[in-house]
């Protein structure tokens, strides 16, 4: 089974990609994790794809099929995949079906995780994370005993930069201007499920493996 979620900052995409390729048996693919595979494999692709990264400069898009390609070559992908992070516009998914139809087989479906701009900016400025080991609160879920003391090794608790609310509008205007084009391109393809990303982790959960049972 071939799957690719989507969803804007702050919908649990990773959780739930966690927990579905869990229970189905696929690998978790996210685009970080090959890039950083790659970048440090020493091979020619990886020496290229570190000089984009080193300079904070967007990977270019033949440059990120090609790393997906090699990744699909890996024997643990035989059964299927599920795909995280990518593809993030129209040109990247038109490419990943070519690779696709060159091993002879297809997307089955795509999970677009959907939640409100409002929900998506309260979750994300609510986030707290230590400076020190990197644990992470939530001042509305899950606060430290002592108010901006990390629990586990008493180090500063901060907001990060690219959790405040005007950083996150702004992630969101990307994301939305580069995923809706892409939502439409997957409903023509009749694999595309909705899912509402509210509420708990295993609510949202069971509407994933309700649509996909």
């Amino acid at each position: 089974m071939n799957i690719i979620l989507l969803g804007p900052p702050g919908a649990g995409k990773g959780t739930q990609a966690k927990l579905i390729a869990s229970k189905y048996k696929i690998p978790h693919i996210s685009t970080g994790d090959m890039f950083r595979e790659t970048a440090a494999s020493g091979s020619e692709l990886g020496t290229k794809l570190q000089g984009f990264m080193s300079k904070g400069a967007l990977v270019p898009d033949e440059l990120v099929i090609e790393i997906v390609k090699n990744r699909f070559l890996k024997e643990d992908c035989a059964k299927g995949f599920l795909l995280d992070g990518f593809p993030r516009t129209v040109v990247q998914a038109q490419n990943l079906d070519k690779i696709l139809l060159e091993k002879k087989t297809k997307i089955d479906h795509v999970i677009s995780l959907s939640l409100s701009d409002e929900e998506v900016i309260k979750r994300l400025s609510s986030r707290r994370v230590c400076r020190v080991c990197g644990a992470p609160y939530n001042i509305l879920t899950q606060k430290p005993k002592v108010d901006g003391v990390c629990d586990k090794c008493f180090g500063k608790v901060i907001q990060r930069s690219d959790d405040n609310p005007e950083t996150i509008k702004q992630r969101l205007k990307v994301y939305n201007d580069q995923t809706t084009p892409l939502i439409s391109y997957y409903k023509k393809t009749c694999v595309l499920f909705e899912a509402d990303g509210s509420g708990t982790v295993e609510e949202v959960f069971k509407r994933i493996c309700d649509f996909i049972r």
